[in-house]
């Protein structure tokens, strides 16, 4: 089996009980960036996104905001 990242956009929303435009607007990330990893779309994960995310919602621990999945291939 193969590993996938990702990003636990819509978990960090309805835990932290706000929009994804609201994360936007406090991590000045693009609503569009943020779309792009809650939805899997984005093969590449900016580092500097993360720890604006992060940041906005006073994460201290990564694995709060990124998970490591088995995937089929």
């Amino acid at each position: 089996m193969a590993k996938k990242v990702i990003v636990k956009i819509s978990e960090l929303t309805k835990k932290h009980k706000i929009s994804m435009r609201e994360l936007s607007r406090l991590s000045d990330v693009r609503h569009a960036a943020l779309s792009e990893l809650a939805n899997g779309k984005r093969e590449n994960i900016n580092f500097s996104h993360i720890v604006r995310i992060a940041e906005a919602l006073e994460i201290q621990d990564i694995r709060d905001i990124i998970d490591m999945v088995e995937v089929d291939e």
